[in-house]
């Protein structure tokens, strides 16, 4: 097929989903629907307490709540319309409800990308220079490191958004897919995507490899400060402190970079999807739990809120 020579106007699109069976899209719908309760749950859990608690208004825990905040954002553009497809037979997303989703997907997935590295970077401080914690990472730097993180993932999925939905889409306007992903977009255009496949690879490596860069080169100074903490508590507080940093990043970057730095030859939809599951879906509701279970403050500060409640009961 030439790919440019054809053209049509495309006002929605069908997303095929996992299954066309009727028997097993009500197990799917009920195993995403406890899914997505748990992340909403967890997350907005986690951003209530963290602004009730006095004890966890501190830089790590303001970056917490913005990575709560971006698990709930991300995941809601995609669970209640995948829920709503499970239950009914016509799946069309409309061309400006797939533009926005893919959108607003794109924005928090990057944003989260830059929070993980900030807060590499704020457990590298707290380790390595513990008594110039407070001055250096004073509440403008932790703004203006979370609004630096929100204004490059809105700019970076906007220029991927507005040049994927300018290509043609004239053979057909079935995704196979869950939701409007990027490559999945990709691979349906009848147009040349070779710019839209460089403008990924560039974009996508500077993210990775700007963050992933400053989250090994914080790690290894952490690494550096505990070989020479003579204390072994002090080395298990020091390891504790940042296994669940680390379990998430390893988690959230090793998904995204299978999924978004290979050409679409490469692409098998089929497997992508469930790739796609555990950073769309997974991902958002793993984070939460990680660090409230590996997090003392946390727990501490849950079971206040727990006696709060049964005192008032």
């Amino acid at each position: 097929m030439d790919r440019g020579n054809r053209s049509t106007v495309v006002y929605e699109f069908i997303l095929v989903g996992f299954t066309d069976s009727p028997q097993l899209q009500v197990v799917l719908f009920m195993v995403f629907l406890m899914i997505y309760t748990i992340t909403l749950l967890d997350n907005l859990g986690m951003i209530v307490l963290i602004k009730i608690d006095p004890q966890l208004h501190t830089p790590m825990y303001f970056f917490l709540s913005h990575l709560s905040f971006c698990d709930l954002c991300y995941s809601s553009a995609i669970a209640p319309k995948m829920l709503l497809n499970f239950l009914r037979e016509n799946k069309a997303i409309s061309f400006a409800g797939c533009a926005a989703q893919s959108y607003v997907f794109g924005s928090f997935v990057d944003a989260e990308c830059f929070l993980l590295a900030a807060m590499a970077y704020d457990r590298c401080v707290a380790i390595c220079k513990p008594l110039l914690y407070n001055i250096t990472m004073s509440r403008q730097l932790c703004v203006s490191l979370v609004a630096g993180a929100y204004t490059i993932g809105l700019v970076d999925s906007l220029v991927h958004t507005h040049f994927a939905f300018r290509l043609s889409f004239c053979s057909s306007n079935i995704i196979n897919h869950f939701f409007c992903d990027i490559p999945a977009l990709l691979a349906l255009s009848c147009s040349d995507t070779w710019l839209n496949e460089l403008l990924l690879f560039i974009t996508m490596s500077l993210v990775e490899i700007s963050t992933t860069l400053l989250i090994l080169v914080s790690y290894l100074y952490i690494l550096l400060t505990i070989m020479q903490t003579r204390s072994a508590e002090g080395k298990q507080k020091a390891f504790s402190t940042c296994a669940s940093h680390l379990l998430c990043i390893t988690i959230f970057h090793g998904t995204l970079l299978f999924m978004y730095t290979r050409p679409s030859s490469s692409y098998s939809l089929d497997t992508d999807k469930i790739s796609s599951v555990f950073y769309t879906l997974v991902i958002p509701v793993l984070n939460p739990l990680i660090y409230s279970l590996r997090n003392k403050d946390v727990k501490d500060a849950q079971w206040k809120v727990i006696h709060k409640l049964l005192s008032f009961s």
